[in-house]
């Protein structure tokens, strides 16, 4: 397609953005989309050429340069939207999302661990939530942020857990790190060492681990949205690159999976599929044969779908679950990826509903998604042996607002899937938010499934983790059950409007092992609670949950705990008790937050 642009815009054409590459979405001449296409070609340029501006010093003599660019950038929009409209075509009403969701945009930012306070555990009926993101002493770190944590366990010793998450040492920057934590108490303690890399912006953390005792951690480079795999062969407690930076490939919201299967031709590969349009160099998916020291050349999935996860069914098969951003979702199989011998192909794609479409920049979560698509494989050997379990959170075709769960299920391969069906069982109300759904498939077969709930807040925005459970492969569910306190989501942001992008969970026989971000801490220098990570317990009845150890504060009476009164319905709404407020061992010095601006 030759399009003409006015000659100071084609002259701006190789200006890169602030990360070194420029920005651009493939456009055909058989695309019927291609006017917006190219439309949205310009508006990255537009945004590129006006970050590249404003790093620019006012007293600088390149402050001229910077605000001619601005200008440019300016016309050049105008006349590509000039273009649009001379095509004849009107642009879609719900455009797929062709913008990397993470964006290099701020420097570190220097308070780290200079104010504590007591770690928090927080107690709901059966169900207790133990604060991740702590100090070397136990305690609560005031003025930083986490959030999107990534939970893997070891399946040989369940004591020995990892969570990866961002890491943001102040709410002042959007500057965030690669952070973790371990456990080696089952999940009642946590230790959080530091990050991955120092002073290294890094975001889309993904944990994982196989089923020889090692664990596995994805991590996004921002700047150049290349990926690079670490590895920890003591329980996540410290880690070490697998490979150079960047030598996975990768690209935004990236996600990777580990064929567990000991009679798999593939055992043991790692395979990772991500955002095509913003990946580090090409293609959408590949995968490591070597336990992520190497990783093959990328290639494409069909459709380019983006924002899902992937699993590895017990013959080898790979199956990735997501979608266009929008409406759109797919089961998209690999049948000869466990190959080692022969570059991966996809030989079969089914179109899956899910009764509705994905929420991005929603009220719930303004500068994020409102959740993502999950897929997970049962490998039990039972009568529901390699199933395919589909779940995302939308809003249905009917709603103007709001958000449910939505589940789906095949049988056979993941040739045809079933209708859609709600998990969220409260009446449905469009003012209600559920969001962050995910799911995890236990050995025996038992779906459990997760999400933020906001049915029980007068002000529809206040949000509890909920769980519920299938154990006849997704055709029925259990009541849902609320398992943490309330907390409000649009507290703590880091500059970012969102607490992230996901949570997750990792099944077992008796239960599921959750990470998820919360505001119970509040912060008494800015006047608001706090973004951390939490770790808890789910199981469907009545089973253990850990018995909280003392944490090295001040005190022990002064931790912090969240009580209710568990009522004889899980869904009734929960009557708490007021939860405390933790005192800080040192008042820090009040600093000014920065009011966030809105995100593309």
């Amino acid at each position: 397609m030759n399009i003409n642009l006015p000659t100071r815009c084609r002259k701006h054409e190789t200006l890169k953005t602030t990360g070194g590459r420029a920005r651009t979405a493939k456009v055909s001449r058989s695309d019927p989309l291609a006017p917006w296409r190219v439309l949205q070609n310009m508006r990255w340029r537009a945004v590129d050429f006006a970050e590249h501006a404003l790093e620019c010093d006012r007293s600088s003599r390149r402050f001229a340069l910077c605000r001619d660019i601005m200008r440019i950038s300016v016309a050049c929009l105008v006349s590509s939207l000039a273009f649009v409209t001379a095509s004849g075509q009107t642009p879609p009403a719900k455009p797929r999302m062709t913008e990397p969701l993470e964006k290099s945009s701020m420097p570190p930012g220097h308070i780290y661990r200079l104010e504590t306070g007591p770690r928090m555990i927080s107690r709901f009926g059966l169900f207790t939530s133990f604060q991740v993101n702590v100090d070397a002493g136990g305690n609560n770190i005031l003025g930083d942020a986490a959030n999107e944590p990534s939970i893997s366990v070891d399946p040989t010793d369940h004591n020995r857990m990892t969570i990866g998450w961002r890491q943001f040492d102040t709410i002042q920057s959007d500057f965030r790190q690669a952070g973790y934590g371990y456990t080696t108490d089952g999940g009642t303690t946590w230790t959080f060492p530091g990050v991955l890399q120092d002073n290294v912006f890094r975001s889309d953390p993904v944990t994982n681990s196989d089923d020889t005792e090692n664990f596995f951690y994805l991590s996004l480079l921002v700047d150049t949205f290349c990926g690079d795999i670490w590895g920890s062969a003591n329980g996540g407690q410290t880690w070490t690159e697998q490979s150079p930076d960047g030598g996975a490939h990768s690209g935004d919201k990236e996600w990777f999976t580990i064929d567990r299967t000991p009679t798999s031709m593939g055992h043991g590969f790692q395979y990772q599929f991500w955002t095509e349009f913003a990946a580090c160099d090409f293609g959408g998916f590949n995968r490591s044969t070597d336990g992520g020291i190497s990783w093959q050349t990328p290639v494409s999935i069909p459709n380019s779908p983006q924002w899902g996860t992937l699993d590895v069914a017990s013959n080898g098969n790979v199956f990735i679950g997501a979608g266009d951003s929008g409406s759109a979702f797919w089961c998209v199989r690999s049948s000869n990826a466990q190959n080692p011998n022969v570059t991966p192909s996809f030989d079969q794609v089914t179109t899956v509903n899910l009764g509705g479409s994905l929420l991005f920049g929603a009220q719930i979560n303004p500068g994020g998604l409102a959740g993502q698509i999950f897929l997970a494989v049962d490998r039990s050997g039972t009568a529901t042996n390699n199933n395919i379990y589909m779940i995302a959170t939308v809003q249905q075709f009917s709603a103007s607002n709001g958000s449910d769960v939505m589940f789906s299920r095949s049988t056979d391969g993941g040739v045809t899937f079933s209708a859609p069906h709600r998990i969220n069982d409260d009446p449905i109300n469009e003012s209600k938010w559920h969001w962050f759904g995910t799911l995890a498939v236990a050995p025996n077969g038992r779906i459990d499934s997760v999400w933020l709930d906001s049915r029980n807040a007068p002000n529809n925005i206040d949000s509890q983790l909920f769980y519920s459970w299938s154990t006849d492969g997704g055709l029925t569910w259990a009541p849902n059950v609320a398992v943490s306190d309330s907390f409000n989501p649009h507290e703590g942001w880091p500059v970012q409007q969102k607490i992230g992008d996901y949570l997750t969970i990792v099944s077992d026989n008796t239960g599921g092992d959750v990470a998820y971000s919360a505001t119970f801490n509040f912060n008494p220098s800015t006047g608001q609670h706090e973004q951390d990570v939490y770790y808890v317990r789910v199981f469907p009845s009545g089973g253990a949950t850990p018995t909280p150890t003392p944490t090295a504060t001040a005190t022990p009476t002064a931790t912090p705990v969240t009580t209710a009164t568990p009522t004889a319905t899980p869904t009734a709404t929960p009557t708490s008790t007021p939860r405390p407020t933790p005192t800080p061992r040192t008042v820090p010095t009040p600093r000014s937050r920065p009011t966030p601006r809105p995100r593309p």
